[in-house]
């Protein structure tokens, strides 16, 4: 028998084993069928406490705050959370009696983790809204702090994933999650992900370390004895967790051995450079590494210097969201007084701020001796000083760190920097700080889905394109994989982009280049993501916004440095026209007033807040502002998960180029997949050469190892990318049975037999598997849509792959629609709509979306027989396709509906089934099947025209009762009223309050296992 894709029960059985075998937990039972379980397991707690000597009394106070804090219904989990994480993190307050001293009980021995029991329970039942059964909990001292469900090799971890996603919402049992700090699932395959609460999928995380000889070759069995070993899992959750302004978050392999190896140099009292990628969380490093210094130096004191202000506000911003009181200094002077007096603990502060900025080519002495004499007398910083000095490889590498070193002669200096040292002054870093104490590159992250990868291409800007034939040439060239609609649509709008490109300008050829791309790449287009443009100067950036705005393009902005003031234009008028200041001051003028909605004399002392304003909505909102257009602000520091496109026309190389391009590389929803860099400017020289070499030209200034793989050639890159999505798609879609029809592809990916519920379930993660496929089948054809000869293909593949292309789409659509998916799989699919309307043959595909707003069972129930007229094409010239959609789709209803009155909904499947057996055995006309499936549909969408119920059954909940208590409506209807009468807000889950329900139930029912039935039933009830 082949042990491939063995059942869950087979690897549970094993990681069970690991955890009692390997790493030393007690097993506590399968939980399965054991009442009452919770994540406050008091026996195990209250035996852990008496152990550690507390008194009885001061264990009941403890164990009362406990509960009162888990338990608290009027919060969200996020704050109960993040409450209860105060108590076990800190301990809990306790007065023996009223006037005594105050008394900290710990649940939890950090110092001293192996003095804590640890313990697993598998198949934990847990009563909630739902209940719901997590595969195995971890328990400390009684207190369940992790969660991991299992799935069998062949089937996804993300399925685990969504599981506990799901659990976590108030429908199942988020009041269990209240006391976990890990939340994990995993596979033989895959290994073990993991995040915390509402940790979203995509965020997950993979634990990566060096195993020594003796490896666990197990990726599954690996991770769980590195991450879940005692000591690692209580130093994972005392010393790196944190909550960030709404969002719990857990460290990072990478940011957890940072942290160690900054650690172990801390207490050596050296220093060093950490270089982490950009957008790998460089800034929770600081934050976990500030807090451990502080528990563990005497007097210690941290000072994290920038030398950009969005930097010093970013800093600033990650230590208030984790409640961590910053002081951000105003001025060079605040700072020697802050330094000068013993508080505050933690400080940040531009660099610039230690003295006036030092002329070019002065000698250091001479400048430090400057510093020193501005400082007041007796200046003596106080505490034990800890100096983090962010993007280490500039300015501060110079006379300023110089300065630096000499005000703080005892302070130990740790650099930051999220790019590699440059050759020249690498070793000028080291000499500074000392060697690298821990580094995380670019292609480690993008390899571990921290960041995205980089696409690029540099793009020729023809300024002989002038002439009609030409500009037609040039949008034919632009949009020739567009399907006939979208071209239309296109031509509409294409007015004023010829006229912008009739101009011989150069700024004008790269908007109207621009333009396009919003026009036809999927995230621009779609209102997901947007756009940076780097302009060469201020006058270039306004003159390119004049540009976007006349031809269209009103969602945009500037963001510079510029603040436009009166004395700038000063004896600018010549009476010879416009200069280029008087220029750029009116378009600011006009931006701003438009913007503001108000007179321009008004509007132009709002710079700031107009600054502001546009950077929030380009990140929370980025179809309400797709592009902005920049010089040198947001280069650095700015972190817009939306940016997905960066056009350069700007001269830039090493650090300022690096940084840049690294704006695009932050994960947001599923569609951005890569980042990408358009270089007008060809900064590499690719143009000119036939090799691709993007270590060289521009980033020439770095060691060629330290930026191997940071940009890839889009063109080529595309090609490898759309022929992995095919091989991926046709490999699924092989065991698909001849004629490769619509029934064949039906019965694969739902049900060969429709009265078969477990196999439509079973055949869910297949069917996600193909909507995935399809997905990234359609983004990777409409990456290269335009350019299919350049990437490499003829003609005759071109035709193929979009022929391959409608037919996988058609099936996606009509399989979704036959197993009743369509409306649950919507975030599989964001702006899949906008790839089919622009790639795609229009006609079936709108057939197919008409059921992304209504089901189709509600339309058999508003319709009846002439639903089937909605259907494709493919699927409505078979009767038995016809007929297995209609019945997987009913079917999926009694499956989803089944726990709120069982009886019922297991009437309705019988009833199914007996209609399907008849089907089959073609004892019904198909006319008299459709009626009978139509009047069936109708009974299972509400059941209250289903049975012949009586006006006093006037609710679904007394109905429920009624059917599953063997038809008695007179205690139905008691229930009902004991139920409604003693349930209070959030009383699913809470063990008090549930107690009271079963209380007033046990005054009608005395049976005990009847008893547990009303209330599982009553749980599931929407009006209880």
């Amino acid at each position: 028998m082949s042990k491939v894709g063995q059942k869950e029960r087979v690897t549970q059985n094993r990681i069970v084993n690991l955890f009692q075998d390997q790493l030393d937990y007690t097993y506590l039972g399968n939980w399965e069928t054991r009442p009452g379980n919770s994540n406050i397991e008091e026996k195990y707690l209250r035996a852990y406490l008496q152990r550690c000597g507390h008194e009885d009394d001061l264990i009941d106070r403890a164990l009362y705050k406990l509960h009162q804090t888990a338990g608290d219904q009027s919060k969200s989990l996020y704050d109960v959370n993040k409450a209860v994480y105060s108590l076990l993190r800190y301990g809990v307050q306790v007065k023996p009696e009223a006037g005594e001293n105050t008394q900290t009980i710990y649940l939890i021995d950090w110092e001293h983790p192996l003095e804590n029991d640890f313990a697993i329970a598998e198949e934990v039942t847990v009563s909630g809204e739902h209940t719901k059964r997590p595969d195995v909990v971890l328990y400390v001292n009684g207190i369940a702090l992790g969660v991991l469900e299992l799935k069998r090799s062949i089937v996804s971890v993300s399925e685990g994933i969504r599981q506990n996603l799901d659990n976590q919402k108030k429908t199942f049992i988020q009041s269990f999650f209240a006391t976990v700090q890990l939340v994990m699932a995993g596979n033989d395959t895959e290994g073990l992900r993991y995040g915390v609460i509402e940790t979203s999928e995509k965020y997950y995380l993979t634990w990566k370390e060096e195993q020594d000889d003796g490896a666990i070759e197990n990726p599954l069995d690996r991770h769980l004895v590195q991450l879940c070993s005692k000591e690692r899992l209580l130093e994972i959750v005392h010393n790196f967790m944190l909550f960030d302004a709404g969002i719990k978050k857990v460290c990072r392999h990478s940011q957890y051995f940072g942290v160690r190896a900054t650690q172990q140099r801390v207490r050596q009292r050296d220093g060093g450079i950490i270089w982490h990628a950009q957008g790998s969380g460089k800034s929770l490093v600081m934050v976990w590494l500030s807090k451990w210094i502080r528990e563990h130096i005497t007097d210690a004191r941290v000072l994290i210097i920038t030398d950009r202000s969005e930097l010093d506000e970013q800093i600033e911003k990650t230590f208030l969201g984790v409640n961590e009181t910053i002081y951000r200094t105003q001025s060079g002077q605040d700072l020697v007084d802050k330094l000068n007096n013993p508080a505050p603990w933690l400080i940040c502060s531009l660099v610039h701020k230690f003295g006036a900025q030092a002329e070019v080519g002065a000698k250091v002495e001479e400048y430090i001796d400057e510093v020193k004499r501005s400082l007041p007398p007796g200046f003596k910083p106080k505490g034990d000083i800890y100096v983090y000095v962010d993007e280490c490889h500039r300015t501060q590498s110079g006379l300023l760190h110089a300065a630096m070193k000499e005000i703080l002669p005892g302070a130990t200096f740790i650099g930051f920097t999220g790019t590699p040292l440059l050759k020249d002054d690498k070793q000028t870093s080291i000499e500074v700080f000392g060697p690298y104490i821990h580094t995380y590159k670019f292609d480690e992250a993008v390899k571990d889905e921290v960041i995205l990868d980089l696409r690029y291409e540099a793009r020729d800007v023809d300024q002989d394109i002038t002439s009609q034939e030409k500009i037609d040439q040039w949008f034919e060239a632009k949009t020739k994989g567009l399907n006939d609609v979208a071209m239309a649509q296109l031509k509409q709008r294409w007015g004023t982009m010829q006229r912008v490109l009739s101009s011989k300008s150069r700024l004008e050829q790269i908007v109207a280049d621009i333009l396009l791309d919003m026009e036809t790449k999927d995230r621009l287009k779609s209102g997901y993501g947007n756009a940076l443009l780097v302009s060469g100067s201020i006058y270039q950036a306004c003159r390119y916004y004049e540009l976007f705005v006349e031809s269209g393009l009103k969602k945009c902005a500037i963001v510079t440095s510029y603040k436009p003031s009166i004395y700038d234009i000063k004896g600018e008028t010549t009476g010879e026209g416009e200069t280029e200041k008087l220029h750029q001051y009116e378009i600011y003028r006009k931006m701003l007033a438009e913007y503001f909605n108000q007179p321009e004399e008004e509007a132009i002392a709002r710079v700031e807040e107009f600054d502001k304003a546009v950077k929030q909505k380009f990140v929370n909102e980025p179809g309400q502002m797709k592009l902005l257009i920049v010089v040198d602000k947001l280069l650095t520091g700015f972190d817009a998960p939306p940016a997905t496109y960066l056009y350069i026309d700007k001269l830039m190389r090493d650090h300022g180029l690096f940084q840049a391009i690294c704006r695009v590389n932050r994960l947001d929803t599923p569609d951005k997949e890569y980042g990408y860099i358009v270089d007008y400017r060809d900064l590499f020289k690719s143009l000119e050469k036939s090799i691709h070499d993007y270590t060289s030209e521009a980033l020439d200034g770095y060691d060629k190892q330290d930026v191997e793989g940071l940009l890839s050639d889009r063109l080529d890159k595309g090609r490898e990318r759309l022929e992995d999505a095919r091989e991926a798609i046709k490999a699924l879609c092989e065991p698909v049975e001849p004629p490769n029809d619509t029934p064949a592809y039906l019965r694969y990916f739902c049900a060969y037999d429709t009265s078969d519920e477990d196999t439509l379930k079973e055949n869910e993660r297949k069917r996600i598997a193909l909507y995935k496929s399809t997905v990234s089948l359609l983004r990777a054809y409409a990456n290269l849509a335009n350019e299919m000869p350049e990437a490499g293909y003829s003609m005759e593949e071109i035709e193929k792959i979009k022929t391959e292309m409608e037919h996988y789409e058609k099936v996606r659509g009509e399989v979704k629609l036959a197993s009743g998916d369509y409306i649950d799989l919507k975030m599989y699919e964001p702006a899949m709509r906008h790839l089919i309307d622009t790639y795609i043959r229009a006609e079936e595909s709108e057939k197919i979306s008409a059921f992304d707003d209504m089901s189709l069972i509600k339309l058999v129930v508003e319709r009846g027989e002439q639903a089937v007229d909605a259907l494709p094409e493919d699927i409505r010239r078979s009767e038995e396709a016809v007929a297995e959609t209609i019945e997987n789709n009913v079917r999926r209803v009694i499956i989803d509906e089944h726990p709120i009155n069982p009886k019922y909904y297991e009437r309705m499947s019988e009833l199914l089934d007996t209609l399907i057996q008849q089907r089959k055995q073609e004892a019904l006309e198909y006319k008299q099947y459709l009626a009978k499936i139509v009047e069936l549909t109708r009974q299972v969408n509400n059941p209250s025209t289903g049975s012949s119920y009586s006006a006093q059954l006037d609710t679904p909940a007394k109905r429920a009762l009624y059917d599953n208590l063997d038809g008695n409506e007179y205690l139905a209807i008691a229930l009902d009223d004991a139920i409604r009468n003693t349930k209070k807000d959030g009383w699913r889950g809470n063990v008090m309050k549930e107690r009271e329900v079963i209380q007033a139930i046990s005054k009608l029912l005395k049976d005990k296992e009847m008893i547990m039935r009303v209330l599982d039933l009553a749980r599931n009830q929407r009006e209880y």
